[in-house]
Order: structure tokens, then C-alpha cells, then sequence
């Protein structure tokens, strides 16, 4: 399959709906070792091109966040597609019939959109407007998580038919909770934007993995937003959401078997490969309430220098 086999729209040369077959691997156990068991599906997406220029193109694969697609999202993506690069925005709750979840974090995963990312990221190597070699991944929250991981080589192993990376990683305000025990990264670059008052995917997570991959090659940076939430790129007020599923100072273990699991307590080791253990995991953490919004010299700053990030490493 090709990208000229599947889009469906391409009428007025830049923009197209785009099916592609994907799948849903629960989580990165799956991912790991029962991909074969993981039934393919069709998925959708969205190719954005600049219509200032005809010319082969740098591209950007783009994952939204818990809340699915946001103002402020297509507002990165509209800075990007001004500065030249085509964008390929991904649906995944949409393809998966879901419209948000904060409070329930188990319908739509993060390992359900790197299959998806890297599903795109193949497809995308094959159109011929779009230089195969210069296509990056970037994402608010949960697609955060999917641009940061994506940089794992045991997933790109996994995902990709062709073991084709991303040229370059641009995670926002991801949840960096992960931590495998398998030090086996791509070199491509990777910009983080945080904010340092996040309490949903706190800063933690991304300064202490940074700490641990950084010794094994990995080509990784933050750049830290002051007094900023959760979405501090959003034009919204900052607020509470009560019922929101955080994280907290546990991360999670990818041993080298392919096993998830964190321990709650000193000695006290929960599994986290299949739903009903997570689900369990996620009554025993009680870990509920975060806040979201914008702030305005953060939102601000961090349209420019994502594009900027991009258009370097391009």
C-alpha cells in the first residue's frame, strides 16, 4: 500500500483524508512481543500541505493529546505549515470512535498511537511530495509520550515495516513515566517543552529521564516554562479538573523481558501489561485532579520555538 492507494481526497493538491491500516496493541507489552496477535484496523488522518510551494517536503506527524484535537494544537500546526513543512494530523480517538480520555486513560492508549505514529510514518515514506528522510513526530500529553517513546528502538523494531525512524522528536508536556530497562535509542533529536507547574505530567518525569538516556547517546532537550500547567499553550484559563487521571512520583519498569510493571510500594510490584491490571493499579493510586491552561508568555514563546526546533533539524 502506498499513500497514492489511500488518499481520498487530494482535490485541490494540498489536503487529503487519509485511511491506513493500523491496530490497537494495549499497551507496550503487546507492542513488544504479541504483535502478531494484534489485528489490523482501518485508522484516519489528515495531510496538510503549504500551499506556497510546490517542493518535496519536510513533514511532521502529528498526536494529539487526552482531550483529542485542541485550538491550540492546530495552532502549532498552522505556525508549521507557515513555515513549510506539511503536517500529517493523526485521529486516533476518532478511528477508534472516542472523544476524550482524561478520566478513563484505558479506551485509546499510547501504544495504540505508536502504532498508529509509525502505521503514518511508513505510509508517509511513500509519497511523493514528501522527503522520507525529514519526517518528525510531535504531541501535546499522551501524543507527547507516543513523540517521545517513538525514539525507543525496541518499539521502532516492533512498529515500523521498514524499521523507518522519525528524523526528529518534539514531545509537549509528555508523560515521561517509563523507564526500560533496554537502553536502545534513535539518535534523532528530541525538544521537550515543559512547564515546571504541571501536576498532571509533571516536569519530574522528563529532567530524571533525561538524566537516564542521556548517558546512552540519547540526543534529548528541555526547555522549562515558568509558573506554566499542564497546556500552558492553550489561550484558556487555568483550571481545575477534578476528575483527571495524574500521575504521581511512581514510574514504570520495561524490563527487559517486555514486562510493565511499577512498584507501588517498597516491595509491592503491580503488573501493567493487560487492562484489568491497570485498571487495578489505577484504583489502588487514587491519583485524580490536575490543572490545565495557558500561559500567555509560555503559548507564545513555545509557537515559535517548536517551528524553529523543526525547521533546524529538517
Amino acid at each position: 500500500m502506498t499513500m497514492n492507494d489511500v488518499v481520498t481526497d487530494l482535490s485541490d493538491g494540498r489536503i487529503g483524508d487519509v485511511t491506513f491500516m493500523s491496530s490497537s496493541p494495549f499497551e507496550v507489552h503487546q507492542i513488544l512481543l504479541k504483535m502478531n496477535d494484534v489485528p489490523k484496523h482501518p485508522v484516519s488522518g489528515h495531510l496538510f500541505l503549504p500551499s506556497n510551494t510546490d517542493d518535496v517536503l519536510a513533514c511532521v506527524v502529528a498526536c494529539h493529546g487526552s482531550l483529542g484535537w485542541r485550538a491550540h494544537h492546530l495552532d502549532h500546526i498552522n505556525y508549521w505549515l507557515e513555515a513549510g513543512i506539511a503536517v500529517f494530523r493523526l485521529d486516533c480517538f476518532e478511528s477508534r470512535n472516542v472523544q476524550s480520555i482524561v478520566t478513563d486513560q484505558m479506551m485509546v492508549t499510547h501504544a495504540m498511537m505508536l502504532s498508529d505514529a509509525f502505521a503514518a510514518l511508513d505510509l508517509l515514506k511513500t509519497h511523493p511530495r514528501i522527503d522520507g528522510e525529514r519526517i518528525a513526530v510531535a504531541g501535546w500529553s499522551l501524543g507527547g509520550t507516543v513523540s517521545l517513546y517513538s525514539a525507543w528502538l525496541p518499539i521502532i523494531e516492533a512498529l515500523s515495516l521498514e524499521n523507518n525512524s522519525f528524523a526528529a522528536h518534539l514531545p509537549i508536556y509528555p508523560a515521561a513515566h517509563m523507564r526500560p530497562e533496554i537502553q536502545r535509542w534513535s539518535d534523532s533529536p528530541i525538544l521537550v517543552l515543559h512547564g515546571d507547574s504541571d501536576d498532571y505530567t509533571p516536569l519530574k518525569f522528563v529532567t530524571d529521564f533525561m538524566e537516564i538516556t542521556r548517558p546512552h547517546g540519547v540526543n534529548i532537550d528541555v526547555h522549562i516554562y515558568q509558573n506554566a500547567h499542564h497546556s500552558f499553550d492553550s489561550a484558556e484559563p487555568v483550571i481545575w479538573a477534578q476528575d483527571a487521571i495524574r500521575l504521581d512520583h511512581r514510574t514504570v519498569t520495561i524490563d527487559k523481558k517486555g514486562d510493565l510493571w511499577a512498584e507501588a510500594e517498597p516491595g509491592l510490584i503491580l503488573p501493567l501489561n493487560e487492562p484489568a491490571e491497570r485498571l487495578a493499579a489505577f484504583h489502588y493510586a487514587k491519583n485524580i485532579g490536575a490543572h490545565f491552561g495557558g500561559e500567555p508568555e509560555a503559548r507564545k514563546h513555545s509557537l515559535k520555538l517548536g517551528t524553529d526546533f523543526l525547521l533546524k533539524v529538517l
